[in-house]
């Protein structure tokens, strides 16, 4: 079997708004309340679970994405005014990045969480 991330823990200010927020940009499944987080279904193997908290350091989470979601997510950031960047430096330097032949784009969500949706995978030097 292979190895697979199941769920993770996002923590945020809001769970709704955030779980919410991620539904509408990405087109994410709402699940809805399991124990005291907010689950939304990424895919078939990924939820993630919004937990309201006070206090939390921000994460980077990057989402590899076709070219049509790609599209589709970069409108839905445009519609809604979201500042994005080509880079994790340039987050608001409103340029697409173009890496390893596919298209990037970096931005912040409400909860100062760097989000990345890419189309092609990093490639790594050999070793």
């Amino acid at each position: 079997m292979t190895i697979t991330l199941n769920h993770t823990i996002v923590p945020c200010f809001n769970k709704v708004e955030s779980a919410k927020s991620y539904c509408r940009l990405f087109g994410f499944e709402y699940i809805g309340e399991f124990s005291r987080f907010i689950v939304v279904r990424v895919n078939d193997t990924l939820c993630l679970d919004f937990d309201s908290r006070e206090n939390f350091e921000s994460h980077h989470y990057a989402f590899k994405v076709s070219e049509q979601e790609f599209d589709e997510i970069f409108e839905r950031l445009q519609s809604e005014n979201v500042h994005y960047g080509s880079g994790p430096s340039e987050v608001d330097d409103m340029k697409i990045n173009h890496n390893y032949g596919g298209r990037g784009v970096y931005f912040y969500d409400q909860n100062r969480h760097l989000l990345e949706i890419l189309t092609a995978d990093y490639e790594m030097p050999a070793q």
